[in-house]
């Protein structure tokens, strides 16, 4: 039998079962849980990169921690109200925006403190 032939049988098996015991809000309590999981795991790889580099962080500028710290913060604002309000449209555009001014300021920051002229 083909694999993919095989795996879409797979696939449709376990979407049966799913509509025939009428399991639909469990897929989507499984998937809330999922969600949460995957943006725990998110915040602590963060950490674990802001905690390996903080004495380097220390030494900078207070205007360039301010910065740094500032973006990182609107960052997780961002993409809090991101999964809380779901947008689309113009709000998604926004939402997309903010990320990249953010990541933007961050990497020019960065940037600056690791040039050495």
């Amino acid at each position: 039998m083909n694999p993919t032939l095989r795996g879409f049988m797979i696939i449709a098996a376990v979407a049966a079962v799913i509509v025939v015991l009428q399991l639909e809000a469990t897929l989507v309590a499984i998937s809330l849980l999922l969600q949460i999981a995957f943006v725990l795991a998110i915040a602590f790889f963060i950490y674990l990169v802001w905690r390996e580099r903080r004495s380097e962080i220390s030494e900078w500028s207070t205007r360039a921690r301010t910065v740094f710290y500032g973006a990182a913060l609107l960052i997780v604002a961002d993409i809090g109200a991101f999964w809380y309000d779901r947008p689309s449209g113009p709000d998604a555009l926004a939402f997309f925006l903010v990320l990249g001014f953010c990541g933007l300021a961050m990497y020019r920051i960065w940037r600056d403190q690791h040039t050495y002229v």
